[in-house]
């Protein structure tokens, strides 16, 4: 299972989490990590699409910690159905849901975590993230970085599947 924050404008539109760039660098990440994406759950911690209007453009608005407690009841429930063996939060938002309190993701990431269930549980990055770095090198790094996270849980469903 893969949890990012929220829907962006064209995810609010197509009704489809990560189908925007982040969606593209995710899926590519995905399969570096050997993870296939038609495999795994893939949702948002908060469901609706915050914004502000600017002209007719739909901005996107960081979810405060209301609206994330207030749809933590939806994802809740998605896990209840689908009972993942690892679940990967991207960014700070998922994960906060996820744990029930803020995670700061340099210190969560690169370890197998667990939820109080006893879900495996892995921080990193939203890909968005990626798409905001300018320098090559440090993009090129930070990829690289995200991918091994992916490959953390790919390892636990891999010994699942086993």
């Amino acid at each position: 299972m893969l949890v990012g924050e929220q829907p962006g404008d064209k995810e609010d539109l197509a009704g489809k989490p990560f189908v925007e760039p982040a969606g593209r660098m995710l899926d590519q990440a995905l399969a570096e990590a050997g993870i296939p994406r038609d495999e795994a759950f893939v949702t948002n911690a908060v469901k609706h699409f915050k914004h502000e209007m600017r002209g007719k453009r739909r901005l996107h608005k960081r979810p405060n910690n209301y609206e994330i407690e207030r749809c933590r009841i939806w994802l809740e429930t998605e896990r209840n159905i689908i009972r993942p063996v690892a679940i990967v939060a991207l960014g700070a938002t998922a994960a906060r849901s996820l744990f029930g309190r803020p995670v700061t993701i340099t210190k969560a990431r690169g370890q197998s975590l667990r939820l109080a269930d006893g879900t495996a549980a892995f921080v990193t990055i939203h890909p968005s993230y990626l798409l905001r770095i300018e320098d090559h090198d440090d993009k090129r790094r930070e990829y690289r970085n995200f991918v091994s996270d992916l490959e953390l849980a790919a390892k636990i469903l891999a010994r699942q599947a086993a």
